[in-house]
């Protein structure tokens, strides 16, 4: 019987059980050598278009990554199969594990971040002509319009300002650990759709938001959150402040609701990573107990 789903008439599958993640649905080959993507949620032709992009430019920088075998937009949705990569996902069960994914994070940083001449704010590694202006503007850009009535709105619009004058790079966009596969010594990085280019620090303050948050969501107390172990990576406290305002923002339309000036302004002034960290760790222990969805 002839299939509809045009990643079979690609020469792909059968397939295994699926998974369900907030941006897309995926499943396995029964043989395990391809993995097949289809992207739902935001943007999912623009986020497949550029996950392909991007992949194509890592590699040619040599960082590791999946080989794309096929991929489409059509009734069947945004789509991409990859080459399967072997490797297990970075861990941070323990505080061992937690040191080796920043080890990791630090070696792909190291081929990821380099300034690119020319580059200018926005999703994606390819030129364009319009966008943001300026890396301010790319994040403030990605909150919902009616942010902009929101108290602290003003106060982190000025706290951003000097990150404008970092160099722009590319960036990966999402380096939890679920998404760096480690090999033996070979390292793999998967999961591109957020790629883009801006301030290394965005990178950087993404790991320690993910690592915060997904600890005390999976029930470690708050005490026992390894913030010290982060501090070997850049720190700052606006750009900190910004993501987590992103994750509430693109929540319930109430959570925002839930952090107020205050706890914004002890984020954007405190210059001290630990300190800042700690901050952060108290407002999303008092987030989740207030039933926001991770």
């Amino acid at each position: 019987m002839k299939t509809a789903e045009p990643w079979f008439e690609q020469g792909l599958g059968p397939f295994g059980p699926e998974t369900l993640k907030p941006y897309s649905r995926t499943r396995f080959t029964t043989d395990g050598s391809a993995l097949l993507k289809v992207y739902v949620g935001i943007d999912p032709e623009g986020r497949r278009q550029r996950e392909v992009a991007t992949i194509e430019r890592a590699a040619l920088r040599g960082i590791p990554v999946p080989a794309v075998l096929a991929t489409g937009n059509s009734a069947a949705g945004s789509w991409t199969a990859f080459r399967a990569v072997a490797g297990t996902p970075c861990s941070v069960r323990t505080r061992k594990a937690t040191g080796n994914y920043i080890a990791h994070v630090v070696a792909v940083s190291g081929r990821l971040h380099r300034p690119v001449a020319g580059a200018t704010p926005g999703p994606g590694w390819e030129a364009r002509r319009t966008g943001a202006g300026s890396s301010r503007q790319f994040l403030l850009d990605q909150f919902s319009p009616r942010c902009r009535w929101l108290p602290w709105w003003a106060a982190l619009s000025e706290a951003l300002q000097p990150i404008d004058s970092h160099p722009i790079v590319h960036l990966h966009g999402d380096l939890k650990p679920e998404h760096l596969l480690v090999d033996g010594e070979h390292l793999s990085v998967v999961d591109w759709e957020a790629s883009a280019c801006g301030p290394a620090i965005l990178d950087y303050t993404d790991v320690v938001f993910h690592l915060v948050r997904d600890l005390l969501y999976e029930g470690v107390p708050p005490g026992r959150i390894p913030v010290d172990l982060v501090t070997r990576l850049p720190f700052n406290g606006p750009v900190l402040a910004w993501r987590l305002l992103l994750w509430l923002d693109r929540r319930r339309t109430q959570d925002i609701d839930l952090v107020t000036t205050h706890d914004i302004y002890r984020l954007v002034t405190d210059d001290r990573a630990v300190s800042a960290y700690g901050s952060l760790t108290q407002a999303v222990s008092f987030l989740r107990a207030s039933g926001v969805p991770r």
